[in-house]
């Protein structure tokens, strides 16, 4: 077998032995973000559970089920009173909808910070803003046609 070929199978069985599960994010007003993420975004809450040992809350959100899509773990560590750093690794999460021009307007309108309106990317034809949740952490929308 070729390397190529012998790389390609390795990929089909990581393909079929993994797959990604969710990405976590740490918030100050649990609550503002699933209000953020639900209500504004159109996740959903899939689910949510207090841990008093370890002092935190973990809810799940996203746009279907955990056994078959990539979900958002928003985490509240209890007591919390200075805001979190994102560092400089942090970039940001993408989400691809079907009209960014008016779930931007409506985001505006709930007093979303939009810091890169709705726009063409670089002549390549992709349509793209990035807003941010009450943390701060960028939303990269994506327009899929």
């Amino acid at each position: 077998m070729s390397e190529a070929a012998t790389q390609e199978a390795v990929r089909d069985s990581a393909a079929q032995n993994y797959r990604l599960l969710h990405t976590m994010i740490r918030v100050m007003d649990l609550e503002k973000s699933i209000d953020f993420y639900c209500n504004k975004l159109g996740m959903k809450l899939l689910r949510k559970h207090e841990f008093p040992a370890g002092k935190f809350t973990l809810a799940f959100v996203g746009y279907g089920g955990e056994e078959s899509t990539a979900v958002l773990e928003l985490t509240e560590n209890w007591g919390r009173e200075e805001e979190y750093t994102h560092g400089t690794g942090y970039g940001h999460v993408a989400i691809g909808c079907k009209d960014i021009y008016s779930l931007c307007e409506k985001l505006k309108a709930d007093g979303v910070s939009i810091p890169r309106p709705p726009g063409e990317m670089m002549n390549s034809g992709v349509h793209m803003a990035f807003v941010e949740d009450p943390d701060g952490y960028k939303i990269e929308l994506i327009q899929r046609n």
